[in-house]
């Protein structure tokens, strides 16, 4: 009864010096704690922790039984702590702070921050839009590979000085000639900035997941990447199977008909005043979708 009595003192004492700022204090520190967990998961990173974990073991381990040379070596590891860190997690910070910079709470459309809004960037996007679709339904009629990325918020320059320059508007005969299999730059990926063809035969970084289906190839597995990176929408259809996806947010969306291609398209790209959708309600809403992971 002590105990408890001297606990609940405690607690009252607490409670009288607390004050409003130490609640934001202890909710954005929660924030903060939450995200880095949300940013660990299932990505390398969870192993690199629970690598620094036994590290930190072994320190207490060495404290504890006098392991001078152990405890000598693991203090001066710990001594360039931040600096490895930011090493190591380089791809995951950058990753992170792509994601605020970007980050929109009203919505996730490339027109978010924009008050009036472009009547003729509409126009382009939505005839881009169209000619995407139409050339992606042809390419999956004849299993033409292809991986077309569409930018949004996240400029990218470096991935587009990787191919030819093209900056060409789009056209369905356009896309059939850059996806053509004896073409030369049909291996790449062709990047749509501003409703225009901006550069093909790009190079896009392969995805890290090691979770993905086996029957991923690498053309799926560059545009999973792109969408890691980036808050670009990647179609991607298969040279084998001729199947037509979308790869946004890390996730792959598989077997789109052109209807629900389209629709995915103009909700992620431009939404209505009236549909302000953020990207889970887009992935989720009236999907038909294959897990990318078992």
């Amino acid at each position: 009864m002590g105990f408890l009595s001297s606990w609940i003192t405690t607690i009252g004492a607490i409670l009288k010096t607390f004050q409003f700022s130490d609640a934001v204090d202890i909710i954005l520190v929660a924030i903060i704690i939450f995200s880095l967990f949300k940013l660990l998961r299932q990505t390398r990173a969870a192993q690199l922790v629970k690598g620094l974990i036994v590290l930190v073991v072994a320190y207490a381990v060495s404290a504890i039984f006098d392991l001078t040379m152990v405890n000598v070596i693991l203090t001066t590891l710990f001594e360039f702590a931040v600096i490895i860190l930011v090493i190591v997690f380089q791809p995951e910070l950058r990753r992170a702070l792509e994601h605020l910079g970007r980050s929109n709470i009203s919505n996730n459309s490339i027109f978010s921050a924009i008050s009036n809004k472009s009547t003729d960037l509409v126009a382009v996007w939505s005839k881009a839009i169209s000619d995407v679709v139409d050339a992606a339904t042809v390419f999956s009629h004849s299993k033409t590979g292809a991986l077309i990325v569409l930018e949004r918020h996240t400029m990218l320059s470096e991935i587009s000085a990787s191919g030819t320059q093209l900056n060409s508007d789009t056209s369905v005969a356009l896309l059939g000639n850059i996806f053509f299999n004896k073409a030369p730059l049909h291996d790449g990926a062709c990047i749509i900035r501003d409703g225009k063809i901006l550069s093909a035969g790009c190079i896009l970084p392969l995805t890290d997941n090691t979770r993905l289906n086996s029957s991923l190839g690498t053309r799926h597995r560059a545009a999973i990447g792109m969408s890691e990176e980036s808050d670009a929408v990647i179609v991607v259809v298969s040279e084998e199977t001729g199947i037509v996806s979308i790869a946004v947010g890390g996730k792959l969306i598989r077997e789109l008909d052109r209807k629900e291609l389209y629709d995915k398209l103009t909700d992620l790209i431009i939404p209505t005043d009236n549909e302000k959708q953020d990207l889970f309600t887009v992935l989720f809403k009236n999907r038909k979708e294959k897990e990318n992971e078992k």
